[in-house]
């Protein structure tokens, strides 16, 4: 018996589903057309009437509410990935035609005059249609307890609480000397 089972486990595992395979391509064309800045690329491989929520709790529906989304905030704001969309495992396979995917991703951003580093978790729906895989729906988050736009607007406040300490304090000198005189 645990002959058997001992063959059992050395046993190579099935062979992929052929939709990942497929899936990997559709994710390298998105991620190479938004680092590449080619936008018409990137919606070739987005569904019509996809729905995004980004990380500032935005949410952006079809392909005109993507397009106006980076026209107003990704040309400026996105400045490349340090890593791009990776996945933990691979796709949930619902049927032949539906799949839902996570991970995390580690991007620089240009907010508040500088430059920050951002890990976030995203999730992806993923149908196929017409024999295309396409991006259906995306949703990114990140740490609200814990990224670096959080940690500046704390070190913001430490430097204006020691900034107001040390003119209380010289002001309260001031006003110590006046007082003896």
């Amino acid at each position: 018996m645990t002959c058997g089972l001992a063959s059992a486990q050395n046993q190579a595992k099935p062979a992929d589903d052929p939709a990942h395979d497929e899936l990997r391509g559709l994710r390298t064309q998105i991620i190479e057309a938004i680092t590449k800045g080619d936008f018409d690329r990137m919606l070739s491989s987005v569904h019509p009437d996809v729905v995004i929520t980004w990380q500032n709790n935005e949410v952006c529906r079809g392909h005109k509410g993507l397009r106006d989304f980076f026209d107003r905030m990704g040309k400026d704001t996105f400045k490349g990935y340090k890593t791009p969309p990776t996945p933990d495992e691979l796709t949930i396979l619902h049927g032949g035609n539906t799949g839902v995917s996570f991970g995390q991703t580690v991007a620089d951003y240009h907010l508040l005059g500088s430059t920050h580093e951002m890990k976030s978790r995203w999730t992806a729906t993923l149908i196929k249609e017409n024999g295309r895989w396409l991006l259906a729906s995306y949703h990114v988050s990140m740490n609200v307890l814990d990224n670096p736009i959080l940690s500046l607007a704390k070190n913001s406040l430490y430097l204006a609480a020691g900034l107001a300490l040390l003119a209380g304090l010289v002001v309260g000198r001031l006003l110590g000397r006046r007082s003896k005189s």
